[in-house]
Protein backbone atom coordinates (compact mmCIF):
# COMPACT_ATOMS: atom_id res chain seq x y z
CA UNK A 1 0.00 0.00 0.00
CA UNK A 2 1.29 3.41 -1.18
CA UNK A 3 2.79 5.72 1.75
CA UNK A 4 0.03 8.22 2.64
CA UNK A 5 2.57 11.48 2.56
CA UNK A 6 3.49 10.43 -0.93
CA UNK A 7 -0.22 10.40 -2.21
CA UNK A 8 -0.44 13.54 -0.69
CA UNK A 9 2.24 15.18 -2.01
CA UNK A 10 1.19 13.86 -5.47
CA UNK A 11 -2.25 15.45 -4.83
CA UNK A 12 -0.30 18.87 -4.39
CA UNK A 13 1.06 18.85 -7.01
CA UNK A 14 -1.18 17.97 -9.91
CA UNK A 15 -3.56 20.47 -7.91
CA UNK A 16 -0.26 22.71 -8.70
CA UNK A 17 0.07 21.55 -12.34
CA UNK A 18 -3.62 21.84 -12.90
CA UNK A 19 -4.13 25.78 -11.68
CA UNK A 20 -1.01 26.58 -14.06
CA UNK A 21 -3.08 24.47 -16.93
CA UNK A 22 -6.54 26.15 -16.18
CA UNK A 23 -4.57 29.82 -16.31
CA UNK A 24 -2.69 29.01 -19.75
CA UNK A 25 -5.89 27.82 -20.99
CA UNK A 26 -8.03 31.35 -19.44
CA UNK A 27 -4.80 33.09 -21.04
CA UNK A 28 -5.23 31.58 -24.60
CA UNK A 29 -9.43 32.03 -24.63
CA UNK A 30 -8.78 35.11 -24.14
CA UNK A 31 -6.04 36.12 -26.80
CA UNK A 32 -7.79 33.42 -29.50
CA UNK A 33 -10.97 35.69 -29.83
CA UNK A 34 -8.58 38.33 -31.04
CA UNK A 35 -6.58 36.37 -33.00
CA UNK A 36 -9.38 35.04 -34.85
CA UNK A 37 -11.33 38.06 -35.77
CA UNK A 38 -7.60 39.87 -37.18
CA UNK A 39 -7.75 36.66 -39.54
CA UNK A 40 -11.33 36.66 -40.41
CA UNK A 41 -10.94 40.29 -41.11
CA UNK A 42 -7.67 40.49 -43.43
CA UNK A 43 -9.03 37.23 -45.40
CA UNK A 44 -10.91 38.99 -48.19
CA UNK A 45 -8.28 41.88 -48.57
CA UNK A 46 -5.58 39.18 -49.25
CA UNK A 47 -7.99 37.42 -51.28
CA UNK A 48 -8.64 40.53 -53.65
CA UNK A 49 -5.15 41.04 -54.13
CA UNK A 50 -4.57 38.09 -55.29
CA UNK A 51 -7.52 38.19 -57.46
CA UNK A 52 -6.29 42.05 -58.32
CA UNK A 53 -2.65 40.51 -58.78
CA UNK A 54 -3.57 37.74 -61.03
CA UNK A 55 -5.64 40.09 -63.49
CA UNK A 56 -2.32 42.63 -63.62
CA UNK A 57 0.16 40.26 -64.12
CA UNK A 58 -2.30 38.49 -67.03
CA UNK A 59 -2.51 42.38 -68.77
CA UNK A 60 1.20 42.64 -68.78
CA UNK A 61 3.13 40.98 -71.31
CA UNK A 62 6.98 42.31 -71.08
CA UNK A 63 8.40 42.16 -67.15
CA UNK A 64 10.86 45.30 -67.93
CA UNK A 65 13.01 46.26 -65.49
CA UNK A 66 14.41 49.96 -68.06
CA UNK A 67 14.13 53.17 -65.74
CA UNK A 68 13.71 51.36 -62.67
CA UNK A 69 14.69 52.83 -59.28
CA UNK A 70 15.39 49.53 -57.17
CA UNK A 71 16.71 50.33 -53.35
CA UNK A 72 15.53 47.26 -51.86
CA UNK A 73 15.67 43.62 -53.77
CA UNK A 74 11.21 43.63 -53.13
CA UNK A 75 11.61 46.48 -55.35
CA UNK A 76 12.76 44.11 -58.59
CA UNK A 77 9.96 42.91 -59.76
CA UNK A 78 11.19 41.53 -62.93
CA UNK A 79 13.88 39.72 -60.69
CA UNK A 80 11.52 37.86 -58.59
CA UNK A 81 8.68 37.62 -61.54
CA UNK A 82 11.35 35.48 -63.64
CA UNK A 83 10.79 31.91 -63.82
CA UNK A 84 14.11 29.68 -64.26
CA UNK A 85 14.76 26.10 -63.14
CA UNK A 86 14.16 25.38 -59.53
CA UNK A 87 17.94 23.90 -58.23
CA UNK A 88 16.89 25.42 -54.60
CA UNK A 89 14.13 26.06 -52.64
CA UNK A 90 13.47 28.43 -50.03
CA UNK A 91 11.05 27.39 -47.28
CA UNK A 92 9.27 29.67 -44.96
CA UNK A 93 8.28 28.01 -41.83
CA UNK A 94 6.19 29.27 -39.48
CA UNK A 95 5.92 27.98 -35.51
CA UNK A 96 5.71 29.19 -32.02
CA UNK A 97 8.15 30.52 -29.83
CA UNK A 98 6.28 28.61 -26.89
CA UNK A 99 4.96 24.94 -26.69
CA UNK A 100 1.98 23.63 -24.46
CA UNK A 101 -0.30 23.85 -28.15
CA UNK A 102 -0.38 20.12 -28.23
CA UNK A 103 0.64 19.03 -32.23
CA UNK A 104 0.56 22.38 -33.72
CA UNK A 105 4.03 23.00 -34.03
CA UNK A 106 4.84 19.21 -34.87
CA UNK A 107 1.92 19.00 -37.44
CA UNK A 108 4.49 21.90 -39.31
CA UNK A 109 7.18 20.54 -39.15
CA UNK A 110 6.74 17.31 -40.05
CA UNK A 111 4.98 18.67 -43.25
CA UNK A 112 8.27 20.51 -43.53
CA UNK A 113 10.73 17.47 -43.85
CA UNK A 114 8.06 15.64 -45.74
CA UNK A 115 8.62 18.21 -48.38
CA UNK A 116 12.49 18.64 -47.98
CA UNK A 117 12.41 15.06 -48.36
CA UNK A 118 10.70 14.53 -51.97
CA UNK A 119 12.89 18.10 -52.98
CA UNK A 120 16.43 15.68 -52.10
CA UNK A 121 14.69 13.15 -54.00
CA UNK A 122 14.10 14.84 -57.28
CA UNK A 123 17.62 16.34 -56.98
CA UNK A 124 16.44 19.80 -55.34
CA UNK A 125 18.03 21.87 -52.13
CA UNK A 126 16.22 23.08 -49.64
CA UNK A 127 16.93 26.33 -47.82
CA UNK A 128 14.81 27.33 -44.82
CA UNK A 129 13.93 30.58 -43.25
CA UNK A 130 12.17 29.81 -40.02
CA UNK A 131 10.06 32.04 -37.33
CA UNK A 132 9.45 30.74 -33.80
CA UNK A 133 12.04 29.39 -31.79
CA UNK A 134 9.78 26.05 -31.44
CA UNK A 135 10.65 25.44 -35.36
CA UNK A 136 13.88 26.75 -35.03
CA UNK A 137 15.25 23.85 -31.93
CA UNK A 138 13.47 21.00 -33.88
CA UNK A 139 14.93 21.65 -37.26
CA UNK A 140 18.33 22.40 -36.24
CA UNK A 141 18.42 19.06 -34.85
CA UNK A 142 16.83 18.04 -38.25
CA UNK A 143 18.99 19.90 -40.49
CA UNK A 144 22.05 17.07 -40.82
CA UNK A 145 19.85 14.55 -41.22
CA UNK A 146 17.64 15.95 -44.32
CA UNK A 147 20.15 17.53 -45.64
CA UNK A 148 18.90 21.18 -45.28
CA UNK A 149 20.52 24.80 -44.77
CA UNK A 150 19.19 27.46 -42.04
CA UNK A 151 19.54 30.63 -43.83
CA UNK A 152 17.79 32.87 -41.24
CA UNK A 153 15.11 32.26 -38.11
CA UNK A 154 13.14 35.05 -36.47
CA UNK A 155 11.90 34.76 -32.98
CA UNK A 156 10.05 38.12 -32.25
CA UNK A 157 8.41 38.17 -35.46
CA UNK A 158 6.64 34.95 -33.53
CA UNK A 159 5.42 37.11 -30.23
CA UNK A 160 4.20 39.99 -32.11
CA UNK A 161 2.72 39.87 -35.62
CA UNK A 162 2.97 43.15 -37.46
CA UNK A 163 3.31 43.90 -40.75
CA UNK A 164 6.93 45.71 -40.53
CA UNK A 165 7.90 41.82 -39.55
CA UNK A 166 6.24 40.24 -43.00
CA UNK A 167 8.12 43.23 -44.89
CA UNK A 168 11.44 42.51 -43.22
CA UNK A 169 11.03 38.87 -43.75
CA UNK A 170 9.68 39.33 -47.74
CA UNK A 171 13.24 41.35 -48.30
CA UNK A 172 15.33 38.50 -46.80
CA UNK A 173 13.40 35.94 -49.00
CA UNK A 174 13.33 38.51 -52.26
CA UNK A 175 17.13 39.13 -51.82
CA UNK A 176 17.49 35.71 -51.69
CA UNK A 177 15.56 35.11 -54.31
CA UNK A 178 16.98 38.17 -56.40
CA UNK A 179 20.37 36.58 -55.95
CA UNK A 180 19.38 32.83 -56.90
CA UNK A 181 20.41 31.75 -53.68
CA UNK A 182 17.08 30.09 -53.90
CA UNK A 183 14.45 29.56 -57.24
CA UNK A 184 11.34 28.99 -55.79
CA UNK A 185 9.73 30.35 -52.03
CA UNK A 186 6.98 28.30 -50.43
CA UNK A 187 5.42 28.86 -46.68
CA UNK A 188 4.74 26.35 -44.43
CA UNK A 189 2.01 27.44 -41.67
CA UNK A 190 -1.50 26.77 -40.78
CA UNK A 191 -4.98 27.90 -41.85
CA UNK A 192 -7.13 28.58 -38.93
CA UNK A 193 -10.66 27.11 -39.45
CA UNK A 194 -12.55 27.62 -35.97
CA UNK A 195 -11.69 27.40 -32.07
CA UNK A 196 -11.29 23.15 -31.97
CA UNK A 197 -9.34 22.85 -35.03
CA UNK A 198 -7.20 23.83 -37.48
CA UNK A 199 -5.15 23.00 -40.75
CA UNK A 200 -1.24 22.35 -41.99
CA UNK A 201 -0.95 24.06 -45.26
CA UNK A 202 2.17 24.89 -47.77
CA UNK A 203 1.63 27.82 -49.79
CA UNK A 204 3.71 28.66 -53.34
CA UNK A 205 4.97 32.12 -53.07
CA UNK A 206 7.26 32.36 -55.84
CA UNK A 207 7.33 31.80 -58.63
CA UNK A 208 3.84 33.19 -59.53
CA UNK A 209 1.61 31.26 -61.68
CA UNK A 210 -1.04 33.03 -63.42
CA UNK A 211 -4.31 30.75 -64.65
CA UNK A 212 -5.34 32.44 -67.72
CA UNK A 213 -8.09 30.09 -67.74
CA UNK A 214 -9.50 30.80 -64.28
CA UNK A 215 -9.46 34.16 -65.42
CA UNK A 216 -11.13 33.61 -68.47
CA UNK A 217 -13.92 31.47 -67.04
CA UNK A 218 -14.63 34.61 -65.13
CA UNK A 219 -15.45 36.49 -67.58
CA UNK A 220 -12.45 38.76 -66.30
CA UNK A 221 -11.19 40.97 -69.04
CA UNK A 222 -6.96 41.17 -68.68
CA UNK A 223 -7.05 44.39 -70.38
CA UNK A 224 -6.19 47.37 -68.11
CA UNK A 225 -4.78 50.92 -68.72
CA UNK A 226 -1.84 52.00 -66.26
CA UNK A 227 -1.22 55.40 -64.80
CA UNK A 228 1.58 56.10 -64.38
CA UNK A 229 3.31 53.41 -66.25
CA UNK A 230 3.27 49.36 -65.85
CA UNK A 231 6.60 49.45 -63.94
CA UNK A 232 5.21 51.78 -61.36
CA UNK A 233 2.48 49.75 -60.59
CA UNK A 234 4.33 46.44 -60.20
CA UNK A 235 6.85 47.46 -58.34
CA UNK A 236 4.22 49.00 -55.75
CA UNK A 237 2.04 45.51 -56.56
CA UNK A 238 4.94 42.39 -55.93
CA UNK A 239 5.81 43.72 -52.75
CA UNK A 240 2.60 44.40 -51.35
CA UNK A 241 1.64 41.01 -52.60
CA UNK A 242 4.52 39.01 -50.94
CA UNK A 243 4.54 41.12 -47.92
CA UNK A 244 0.64 40.60 -47.20
CA UNK A 245 0.69 36.61 -48.12
CA UNK A 246 3.34 36.61 -45.29
CA UNK A 247 1.32 38.60 -43.05
CA UNK A 248 -1.47 36.88 -43.63
CA UNK A 249 0.08 33.29 -43.19
CA UNK A 250 1.29 34.81 -39.91
CA UNK A 251 -1.82 35.50 -38.27
CA UNK A 252 -3.34 32.27 -39.44
CA UNK A 253 -0.62 30.50 -37.56
CA UNK A 254 -1.02 32.38 -34.39
CA UNK A 255 -4.56 32.27 -34.41
CA UNK A 256 -4.07 28.34 -34.93
CA UNK A 257 -1.43 27.99 -32.21
CA UNK A 258 -3.82 29.86 -29.46
CA UNK A 259 -6.69 27.82 -30.37
CA UNK A 260 -4.48 24.58 -29.88
CA UNK A 261 -3.41 25.75 -26.95
CA UNK A 262 -6.51 26.22 -25.33
CA UNK A 263 -7.59 22.58 -26.37
CA UNK A 264 -4.49 20.99 -25.05
CA UNK A 265 -4.63 23.16 -21.68
CA UNK A 266 -8.31 21.95 -21.54
CA UNK A 267 -7.85 18.32 -22.18
CA UNK A 268 -4.94 18.91 -19.43
CA UNK A 269 -6.76 20.47 -17.04
CA UNK A 270 -9.53 17.81 -17.31
CA UNK A 271 -6.74 15.12 -17.08
CA UNK A 272 -5.71 16.42 -13.71
CA UNK A 273 -9.09 16.60 -12.11
CA UNK A 274 -9.24 13.09 -12.99
CA UNK A 275 -5.98 12.30 -11.60
CA UNK A 276 -6.49 13.60 -8.13
CA UNK A 277 -9.96 12.14 -7.93
CA UNK A 278 -7.90 8.78 -8.91
CA UNK A 279 -4.96 9.35 -6.02
CA UNK A 280 -7.95 10.94 -3.36
CA UNK A 281 -9.50 7.76 -3.84
CA UNK A 282 -6.06 5.68 -3.09
CA UNK A 283 -5.78 8.34 -0.28
CA UNK A 284 -8.71 7.94 1.53
CA UNK A 285 -8.43 3.46 0.42
CA UNK A 286 -4.30 4.20 2.20
CA UNK A 287 -5.88 5.26 4.98
CA UNK A 288 -8.38 3.33 5.92
CA UNK A 289 -5.89 0.52 5.86
CA UNK A 290 -3.84 2.06 7.61
CA UNK A 291 -6.57 2.90 10.88
CA UNK A 292 -7.83 -0.73 10.05
CA UNK A 293 -3.88 -1.99 10.60
CA UNK A 294 -4.18 0.10 13.87
CA UNK A 295 -7.38 -0.75 15.50
CA UNK A 296 -6.60 -4.94 14.57
CA UNK A 297 -2.43 -3.98 16.17
CA UNK A 298 -4.56 -2.78 19.34
CA UNK A 299 -7.08 -5.67 19.45
CA UNK A 300 -4.09 -8.16 19.05
CA UNK A 301 -2.13 -6.37 22.30
CA UNK A 302 -5.02 -6.80 24.19
CA UNK A 303 -5.83 -10.39 24.03
CA UNK A 304 -2.17 -10.80 24.02
CA UNK A 305 -2.44 -9.32 27.66
CA UNK A 306 -5.88 -11.10 28.33
CA UNK A 307 -3.32 -14.38 27.68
Amino acid sequence: MANLKDIKSRIASVENTKKITRAMKMVAAAKVKKAENSVKAARPFAQELINAFERLLGAVGDYSDSGLKIKLAIENYPALLKKREIKTAGILVITSNKGLAGAYNANVIRNVLKQVKEYKEKGIASKLFIVGQKGMAALKRKSAEFGFEIVQTYTQVANEISASGAEHIAEDLAENFVLENIDAIEIFTTRFKNMMSYSAENWNLLPISVDSEKIKSAGIEPTMIFEPSEQSILQKVVPLYLTNTIYQALLEAQASELASRMTAMSAASNNAEDMIRTLTIDYNKARQWAITQEILEVVSGADALKG
